[in-house]
């Protein structure tokens, strides 16, 4: 089954969210919703980047590999189409 890497942006300041999801059309009213954690302090949020990959395993990877960038610079760079993620796998 086909599983998303996403990256969510807060409207409020410039955090970031990054999530892998099967639909994260259907998991942006959980992060904007009543849920507690991270999530939850910079509400409300926007999808502003997704990348398909054809097996959860494989969106995860890249999920982990996005997170320890530990960049919004890199962030904004893949949002931005400028770099390209497949490059960094």
């Amino acid at each position: 089954m086909a599983c998303y890497l996403y990256i969510l942006r807060s409207e409020i300041q410039e955090k970031y969210y990054y999530g892998s999801s099967d639909d994260p059309d259907r998991r942006l009213p959980h992060h904007n919703g009543e849920n507690k954690g991270f999530t939850q302090r910079y509400r409300p949020w926007n999808i502003v980047y997704r990348h398909k990959f054809a097996t959860r395993k494989e969106a995860e990877a890249a999920e982990r590999l996005v997170k320890g960038w530990k960049s919004k610079k890199m962030t904004r760079l893949l949002i931005e189409g400028i770099i390209n993620l497949e490059d960094y796998m």
